[in-house]
């Protein structure tokens, strides 16, 4: 597969150390880091991969990187089509996906 031409990451400690940032332009790859206070981007990210670990990944053990992609496809699946939000006041994604859509159809006239 080879290395990225940029690794993006945030300004925290373990990516600002020389030794990482040589490690990572030895390998012939430019680092791009994000500005001041831009790693709070990160939580939504953090706070889904929690779930999916927790949910999924530690439950079902995957043994192999083929039956975790399908694992995760499935999961994925049943995060935006049936699971429960409770940010979304107990509906799925896909429930208020089809609510805003709806109301977006009958404000265009459909």
């Amino acid at each position: 597969m080879g290395n990225p031409a940029i690794f993006n990451t945030d300004q925290g400690v373990q990516f600002t150390s020389n030794a990482w940032i040589g490690a990572v332009e030895g390998a012939g790859v430019r680092v791009s880091m994000d500005g001041k206070g831009r790693c709070f981007d990160n939580i939504f990210v953090e706070r889904l991969w929690r779930t999916v670990k927790y949910e999924d990944v530690y439950l079902r053990g995957y043994s192999n990187p083929t039956e975790l992609r399908e694992g995760l496809k499935n999961y994925f699946r049943f995060y935006n089509e049936r699971r429960p939000h409770q940010s979304l006041g107990y509906k799925s994604p896909m429930e208020i996906h089809r609510m805003n859509g709806s109301s977006v159809a009958r404000k265009a006239g459909a």
